[in-house]
């Protein structure tokens, strides 16, 4: 696959534990060395600067989108390939979402959420076709996978909602399963 824009949510707080740190420099190398893009929130500090700073030195491309207010505020990515400033955050998210084949949540704090949970529900709304996948080696999103599963037994969501997201503890998992458009239905099983 020679163009393949892989959206990646991450933190962007600097006072998190050092392994998340590296599993952004791993996914990064990941998404390089495949010759991948990596969309970002555009910005140059903790996991997502990790991140982007690695795709680049494996030979991957990076496209970071980052509203103004934000790039006045904190450090924006003036290293990415291509950095488009939006005029705020849903603007980012549209952007995001349109120059992306696939999503890919690691560890975050309430924007990572609030991002994974946007591009599931509009997949489980079948507004689109493209890989969601959630790398959890840690288990940091245990909770949100037992408050969905608790709204499906309640009849809130549908097991065939849960079902659209990949939900993996290793970076090869991930990477399988953002290979594949369209990834299968039943894939919500943490390996």
């Amino acid at each position: 696959m020679t163009s393949w824009n892989v959206c990646v949510f991450c933190s962007s707080s600097d006072d998190i534990d050092p392994r998340y740190l590296e599993l952004a420099d791993d996914v990064g190398t990941a998404i390089g060395t495949r010759g991948w893009t990596c969309v970002s929130g555009g910005g140059s500090v903790s996991m997502m600067g990790r991140l982007v700073r690695s795709v680049r030195a494996h030979g991957g491309r990076t496209i970071g989108v980052i509203p103004q207010a934000l790039k006045d505020r904190e450090v924006a990515d003036l290293d990415a390939d291509e950095l488009v400033v939006t005029h705020d955050m849903r603007q980012r998210k549209g952007v995001m979402d349109e120059r992306s084949d696939a999503f890919l949540a690691l560890p975050g704090g309430i924007g990572t959420l609030e991002e994974l949970m946007e591009v599931w529900t509009s997949r489980s709304l079948t507004m689109h076709d493209k890989p969601v996948v959630v790398l959890d080696p840690w288990d940091d999103y245990a909770l949100l996978r037992a408050q969905v599963q608790a709204w499906v037994d309640r009849g809130f969501v549908h097991q065939a909602s849960l079902d659209r997201v990949h939900w993996t503890t290793s970076i090869d998992g991930a990477f399988a399963a953002l290979s594949v458009p369209g990834s299968p239905s039943n894939t919500s099983v943490m390996e």
